[in-house]
């Protein structure tokens, strides 16, 4: 029997998918095959924000493990919320794609050559506040839909239908999704991180299965221990250093109580023996942010915890609650 992929339906999921199956396949010899959920998050339509942001994505690809559906499930990360499922384990976060985000503008400009008044499209309030400060003389409008629906709201970029809407100057998406797709070349500007700090997890995917079927990963470090032939290919395929990096993000997000609709940026990375981690919380009109980071060379899953909630509490310390929407 084929190893069963759940995935959503969007172009991007899909084609994420079956590159992830293809490296399963390719290091565990078993032949896979995709089957797909409709999420809440693609029936529904609204902000992010108004569906309940974290999880719209997620809760129909978890009930699909749980009832044996499928064997595995990919999730942007990025979607995923930092709370588990019991019975689940993010089994493998394979090495991560480019975690920067990228403007896609009309007639090749960049952010500071768009004139002001421009409307700028996202559906993401972590991008909209931090183009708000960069450029409060934008509009920045909430937008939904997948990427080519997006992408068909500004005039002229490579690949648009003719009958395009084209009623925006410009969207900001994420650069690893447009690569996944092979559409980089609508790319006029990408943002580096010192300019606009990433959603948490952005860039890298997670590969959940029922704990049964997992590798045991210990959390003070040391290769995971695998039984089976997924158990043994799902452990192969895991980067240790992304997830290290994510392992970070994520629990400075939960320390914050902050979901993928909060105006929180996180990216963290290892340099030699040290794991960095820089974050941003932002008011969502881009009027205050605060940012900060720290560092850890405690290279384990609780070290990199640690240093996640660590980073929270001196955002928190510092008054990030004051002006943005936090749980914490």
């Amino acid at each position: 029997m084929p190893v069963r992929i759940g995935t959503r339906g969007s172009a991007l999921a899909l084609t994420q998918s079956q590159q992830t199956a293809d490296l399963l396949a390719a290091v565990g010899g078993f032949s896979t095959e995709l089957v797909r959920i409709r999420t809440e998050g693609d029936v529904k339509t609204g902000s992010l924000a108004s569906l309940g942001g974290t999880g719209v994505f997620v809760t129909a690809l978890r009930e699909a493990l749980l009832g044996d559906r499928c064997d595995v499930a990919i999730h942007s990360l990025k979607d995923l919320p930092t709370t588990g499922e019991p019975g689940l384990s993010v089994a493998a976060i394979p090495v991560r794609a480019d975690v920067r985000d990228v403007l896609c503008a009309r007639d090749g400009l960049t952010l500071d050559r768009l004139p002001a008044g421009s409307k700028v499209g996202t559906g993401s309030p972590r991008r909209a506040a931090q183009l708000r400060a960069l450029r409060p003389d934008l509009e920045v409008l909430d937008i939904r839909g997948n990427v080519d629906t997006r992408l068909g709201r500004v005039p002229g970029l490579p690949g648009n239908a003719p009958d395009a809407p084209g009623d925006l100057d410009a969207v900001v998406l994420a650069a690893a999704g447009l690569a996944r797709l092979g559409r980089t070349e609508v790319v006029t500007e990408y943002f580096e991180p010192d300019t606009m700090l990433p959603a948490p997890g952005q860039g890298a995917l997670a590969v959940e299965c029922r704990t049964t079927d997992a590798p045991e990963r210990p959390a003070h470090g040391g290769a995971a221990t695998a039984q089976g032939v997924l158990a043994q290919a799902l452990a192969a395929i895991d980067d240790a250093d992304t997830r290290l990096a994510v392992t970070a993000e994520r629990a400075l997000l939960a320390r914050l109580e902050a979901g993928c609709a909060a105006p929180v940026g996180a990216f963290a990375r290892r340099k030699g023996s040290m794991l960095h981690l820089e974050a941003i919380v932002c008011a969502v009109d881009g009027t205050k942010s605060l940012r900060l980071a720290r560092a850890t060379d405690g290279l384990t899953e609780v070290g990199a915890t640690l240093l996640g909630v660590e980073l929270a509490e001196q955002l928190l310390e510092q008054g990030a609650a004051e002006f943005a929407d936090l749980g914490a």
